[in-house]
């Protein structure tokens, strides 16, 4: 009798553990997210904490807020790809807002990004602290390298053309297209000098930043997040979103290149 009552006392215990370890996965959600490649240095660290914390499983496919490539945003949102919620330059967000992909309400500034410059391992730092050195610099550089997205539609649509290069840029010109990032192109060596966001330039350690873009010609843009109208996992969404804007994870946004939104800083500050 004391064999079988302490049996079933070890049965009743495993079926408790059996059935907490059900109830603490049974809850964890797969959340489809797109994002901008601006943010893949800052997720690299900010991913596995939330993960952690939640016991959520964040499911990312990175491409480029503009261009037509089949790893560019606007085509996955297009493709009808899964997405629960979707990270990428504010315009161009809310071009999709307009075309009710996503919940307006649910829009939420999580970070800023310039653009900056970098070359090749080898190559010499060039001076791009003024317009006119920016200018020098890129018409010296062998090949110039910039992406299809928010950065590469600045630079051939207002950079070159504010410069006055717009012309002799186009045979050195190097398009790196979907989510590709430029610094990969520099590092493999298909182009010695590139321009792009500079988070997105601050990922390669084998290749060598320069700076920003000087003041009278950078583009700063805002990235920003909102929830899919088809998500099916907004709960989950929404609690990422919430904890991108902790100060641990601004702390984090801060380190990879990348600063707050002007409206979250005043409130900081505040």
């Amino acid at each position: 009798m004391a064999f079988a009552k302490r049996w079933a006392a070890r049965a009743t215990m495993l079926a408790l553990a059996c059935a907490a370890a059900f109830s603490g996965t049974a809850h964890a959600e797969d959340i489809h997210v797109l994002a901008t490649g601006a943010l893949s240095a800052a997720f690299k660290q900010l991913v596995p904490t939330f993960e952690r914390e939640t016991g959520n499983h964040l499911l990312i496919s990175w491409g480029p807020s503009y261009g037509t490539s089949p790893d560019a945003l606007p085509m996955r949102i297009k493709n009808e790809e899964p997405m629960d919620v979707c990270f990428m330059i504010g315009a161009a967000l809310d071009e999709q807002i307009k075309q009710g992909v996503f919940v307006p309400d649910t829009k939420t500034d999580i970070a800023e990004s310039a653009v900056g410059v970098a070359v090749r391992a080898g190559v010499p730092k060039p001076d791009v602290s003024t317009p006119e050195k920016l200018k020098e610099a890129l018409l010296s550089a062998k090949s110039v390298a910039f992406s299809e997205g928010a950065s590469g539609t600045y630079i051939t649509g207002t950079l070159f053309p504010k410069l006055g290069i717009a012309e002799q840029m186009k045979q050195k010109s190097v398009l790196i297209k979907g989510r590709e990032l430029v610094g990969a192109a520099l590092q493999r060596g298909d182009a010695d000098l590139g321009l792009q966001q500079i988070s997105e330039l601050k990922a390669f350690k084998e290749i060598q930043f320069v700076g920003p873009l000087p003041r009278e010609v950078q583009k700063v843009s805002v990235i920003s997040g909102a929830i899919s109208k088809n998500a099916k996992q907004a709960e989950a969404a929404k609690a990422f979103i919430g904890f991108l804007k902790s100060k641990s994870a601004v702390a984090v946004f801060d380190s990879t290149g990348l600063e707050q939104p002007q409206s979250q800083a005043q409130v900081t500050a505040n």
